[in-house]
């Protein structure tokens, strides 16, 4: 196995970031990992990719960051974004956004990568940025039945807060929230 580097994606990549996305809306684990179809994401034109990569990139506003693992080849072989989120705002699944944290959305990993530790690495990435940001802690989302995933959080040190978020309206699945909280030495 190849060894890797984690870093934050580059405004100029947005065509990589748009070729990782597609590939990890193929995996099998998509329908419970990601809220978006394949075929919504190919078929969203070239500005959106360039406007999302900016957005993530070093150089962005300063509310979402989007880390990749690059292998030594080149290849992308892992992402993870963390989106900031204020308190007093409303989240995606309509939920009142109590106090001012970091939202881990868009985990990644190429088949062939995982069990090496990668998916901790990137997971470690986003939490030193949110960190740096001065956020109170860092969430994530994670369907019910998406064990291998719910495994990997509890591994980086997320642990589940109780709350169920409603997939969809009309639908039976659940997703649990996980909540990593900001150590009081680094407050």
């Amino acid at each position: 196995m190849y060894t890797y580097v984690v870093r934050v994606v580059r405004a100029e990549e947005w065509a990589s970031v748009k070729a990782l996305r597609l590939l990890a809306l193929e995996d099998p684990a998509a329908p419970l990992a990601f809220l978006e179809t394949y075929e919504t994401a190919a078929e969203r034109p070239d500005s959106f990719w360039l406007e999302r990569a900016a957005s993530g990139s070093a150089e962005g506003a300063g509310t979402v960051r989007q880390f990749i693992a690059e292998a030594e080849d080149g290849e992308w072989a892992g992402t993870v974004t963390l989106l900031v989120e204020e308190a007093g705002s409303v989240d995606w699944a309509g939920f009142p956004v109590e106090r001012r944290q970091g939202h881990v959305v868009g985990v990644f990993v190429r088949k062939q990568w995982r069990g090496s530790g990668m998916t901790a690495d990137l997971l470690r990435a986003a939490v030193e940025w949110a960190w740096e940001q001065d956020l109170e802690r860092v969430r994530l989302i994670v369907h019910e039945r998406n064990l291998r995933a719910q495994g990997a959080y509890r591994k980086a040190g997320f642990r589940p807060t109780g709350r169920t978020v409603p997939l969809a309206e009309g639908s039976e699945d659940n997703e649990y929230e996980f909540v990593l909280e900001r150590p009081e030495s680094d407050r």
